[in-house]
């Protein structure tokens, strides 16, 4: 099993080892999932999922098979999230900060890209499953308002409640991984649930019939820009958030005021469809006075009870697009 001299993982060269990069290769997307969920960002699970496999090849001399090699690659991957969490700002979603603006008093305030939850394309943190309760826990443990309750919990907690309610993992796993006891993990456990208890953490309706129609609809309105179909579309309660901008709306009245003013921008628009967060997402492209359609935000979509409930823009398209796999115009 020993690796050649001189071979890398992702441009990083190594020395030899007993662990080969194709078996740290096969918990990628799995291990991407969990950090994700620890940090709140798609792009830090990715540098914290590259740093595990470093760590894990460099250390493979070391693993002698006492625990399974996913075991093994899951405390790496603990302790590097944990290590990345020290002295962090918590992660957020716009509604989290503050309350509800108006489409009247956008100001176009921002904060820094560390201080939102950032959306995650689904094939990079969920594998395919048949069974459709596994399939709809999958998506609703990286919903946008799930990965942003958890940044609420204290990093060991957040770990243990991963663990044990997502992954399905044994106390005693769970307690061998943090090198603790059982007592404790059932413990930060209850704490966890405690907290959040407290918040809105209400599930997706499932990917059926009903919700491709709605889909549908939602796509045809908005690239015709008709602005009174589409608000028919939305929930009394939806909410419409634009991170980097610290703002949000709330109402179908409200987001109707938004496209009709500050963000009559978007006539002309065109829409690709993606997923994120469990939930359908379209790259969303602007008119370009110079022909065709360029990258403006990436919409996630969340739907419940017939109705879109949650009406996401992330503006980052410079990293998001790319990270989606969305064309970079039209």
């Amino acid at each position: 099993m020993s690796g050649g001299p001189g071979r890398s993982i992702r441009g990083v060269t190594l020395p030899a080892t007993e662990v080969r990069p194709e078996d740290l290769e096969l918990h990628r997307r799995e291990l991407t999932g969990y950090c994700y969920r620890m940090l709140g960002s798609a792009f830090e699970a990715d540098d914290a999922v590259q740093e595990t496999m470093v760590r894990a090849w460099r250390a493979g001399d070391d693993f002698e098979g006492r625990s399974s090699l996913r075991s093994w690659l899951y405390r790496i991957a603990t302790n590097v999230c944990l290590d990345m969490l020290r002295g962090t700002q918590r992660r957020a979603r716009p509604m989290d900060l503050g309350p509800a603006g108006s489409a009247d008093s956008f100001q176009g305030l921002t904060r820094a890209e560390h201080a939102w939850v950032t959306p995650v394309a689904d094939g990079r943190v969920l594998d395919g499953q048949d069974d459709p309760a596994e399939v709809a826990a999958s998506r609703d443990s990286v919903r946008l308002a799930f990965v942003a309750a958890l940044q609420h919990l204290p990093a060991r907690q957040r770990a243990v409640l991963i663990l044990r309610e997502v992954l399905r993992w044994r106390a005693t796993e769970v307690a061998e991984l943090l090198g603790t006891t059982v007592a404790s993990v059932n413990s930060a456990l209850q704490r966890a649930r405690t907290t959040l208890a407290a918040r809105d953490l209400s599930r997706s309706d499932p990917l059926d019939a009903a919700q491709r129609a709605l889909l549908a609809a939602y796509v045809d309105a908005f690239e015709r820009y008709d602005v009174s179909r589409l608000v028919t579309l939305l929930h009394e309660d939806v909410v419409m958030s634009m991170p980097p901008y610290d703002f949000w709306l709330q109402g179908p009245g409200q987001v109707a005021d938004w496209l009709l003013g500050t963000g009559s921008g978007c006539r002309g628009s065109r829409l690709v469809a993606t997923a994120a967060n469990g939930c359908a997402a379209f790259g969303s492209y602007r008119v370009d006075p110079a022909g065709g359609h360029v990258p403006w935000a990436l919409q996630v979509l969340e739907v419940s009870g017939g109705r879109i409930t949650g009406y996401h823009h992330f503006l980052d398209t410079e990293r998001l697009f790319p990270a989606f796999g969305l064309p970079s115009r039209l």
